[in-house]
């Protein structure tokens, strides 16, 4: 009989081999202050080697059968290597730029320092053109996390997020709680992008692609996952994408959901399908009691037809990967929740959202409260306080909406309440009000912002400061 998950959170330091290239970073103990970043001369690199090293630079990425994309990447492969850190552990990271131009490397989903961040808005340094940078913090919390650019790509589509730079980063538990046969990194994302000038009714700019991958290679070119009959298979999956939702399905199976945003959910769910707005991870299990050879994939026929998937291939088993479309794919974050009820929070902040209208060039402008970055008032908060964030979106767009440094509780969906979902990255659809609860416990300025690239680019976004 295989082994099976104990508790809500699952062994993250067992990785088993798979078909796919998992790339794990060596660690080294050594012992820095927690959030510190420094740039040191090269001599002061070769007297303390770091934890970790990610060379960024011009890459040539073989993802579909006669298509190589020219990107930029991290230590020469798309995805990035996963770096695997011990929650509490303090690490360093040096970080080299091969480019021409200023880089910021940011850790999603942690709880560091705004220096060691990476993003320009709270302060954090840039990695100079042709320079290097060492970065240190304490990593925190456990769970499925990532890396990745956060430099503005404003009208350039090889830069920012449209580029090749992000990896998986998993903060590893301090205990041991848990036990799978095989685990998978799955991280979704577009490439080949072009601009689009939309008319009526949207009258809007948008970026459009001509390549999907779901693993390191578009659908039908990689190898296969190879899996056994009764295994229990852990999925990492993570929307990477500059802009596109996904929403993913393997025909024949269910996902038990155990995590959102690395965090461990108080009601471990079973669906048929999963949705994964920018940046958004999903830690699930999944039974694999259905032999034959199947597409995981996009649940949108256009972007399966563009490589947005993977083949799962049972032991002894061939012939031609199925696909069958989940019915009815609406996601509900409050199906892995819970009833229990809030404290009041100490503050509250409105945050309704608007796209100016059609300029005439690529992109519109997005506003916060009627306001566009750099002219928005902060959100002062103090130190130990609990704030309800109610996000509003009346657009046609739905905006994964990222806070910096901290984690957030979702408490009520379109007037639904609910708790103990614990995320950094949530979803706001169409038309629909979302509130979040989150204790400003991180000092420092932290930015608030829509994590698709170009509305980030073009104002929506703000900063959160301590009085």
């Amino acid at each position: 009989m295989p082994p099976r998950l104990q508790g809500k959170s699952v062994n993250l330091r067992n990785q088993t081999a798979s078909c796919l290239r998992l790339v794990a970073m060596n660690r080294r103990d050594f012992l820095v202050a927690a959030g510190a970043i420094a740039l040191e001369p090269a001599a002061s690199y070769a007297a303390s080697k770091p934890d970790f090293t990610l060379r960024i630079a011009p890459i040539s990425a073989d993802l579909a059968r006669g298509k190589a994309i020219p990107t930029i990447g991290y230590n020469g492969t798309v995805p990035g290597p996963i770096l695997r850190m011990t929650e509490g552990k303090p690490v360093t990271v040096d970080i080299f730029n091969d480019t021409s131009v200023p880089e910021l490397v940011h850790w999603h989903g942690q709880m560091i320092s705004a220096k060691a961040d990476g993003a320009e808005e709270e302060g954090s340094p840039f990695v100079p053109p042709h320079g290097h940078l060492r970065v240190a913090f304490t990593p925190k919390p456990a769970g499925t996390r990532w890396y990745h650019t956060h430099a503005m790509a404003m009208t350039d589509l090889t830069r920012g997020a449209y580029s090749g730079q992000f990896g998986f980063l998993i903060v590893e538990p301090k205990s041991e709680p848990g036990h799978y046969d095989q685990e998978i990194f799955l991280a979704g994302r577009h490439w080949d992008p072009f601009i689009l000038h939309r008319g009526e009714p949207n009258n809007d700019w948008t970026v459009d692609y001509k390549l999907c991958t779901l693993a390191d290679k578009a659908l039908g070119y990689g190898e296969p996952i190879r899996v056994r009959q009764g295994q229990r298979v852990l999925f990492h999956f993570l929307n990477a994408d500059a802009t596109r939702q996904l929403t993913l399905a393997l025909p024949g199976h269910r996902f038990q959901v155990i995590a959102l945003d690395g965090n461990p959910v108080p009601t471990p769910a079973t669906v048929d399908y999963l949705q994964l707005a920018v940046a958004e991870r999903v830690d699930a299990i999944v039974e694999m009691n259905q032999p034959g050879v199947w597409v995981l994939g996009s649940a949108r026929d256009q972007d399966r037809a563009i490589g947005m998937g993977v083949v799962v291939e049972y032991a002894d088993r061939k012939g031609e990967p199925q696909w069958k479309a989940p019915e009815n794919p609406m996601w509900d974050y409050s199906v892995f929740g819970s009833q229990t009820n809030h404290p009041e929070p100490d503050g509250k902040f409105d945050l309704m959202f608007k796209m100016l209208a059609d300029e005439g060039k690529p992109f519109n402008r997005w506003t916060c409260n009627d306001k566009y970055w750099p002219a928005i008032d902060p959100l002062m908060v103090h130190h130990g306080r609990r704030y309800r964030l109610a996000l509003h979106n009346g657009m046609e767009d739905s905006h994964p909406i990222h806070l910096h440094r901290h984690s957030f509780e979702i408490v009520s969906i379109a007037g639904k309440p609910t708790a103990g979902i614990i995320k950094d990255t949530v979803n706001i659809p169409r038309n629909t009000v979302i509130e979040v609860d989150m204790v400003a416990d991180n000092p420092g300025p932290s930015l608030l912002h829509c994590h698709m690239q170009q509305h980030m680019d073009f104002g929506f976004k703000t900063l959160l400061k301590y009085a």
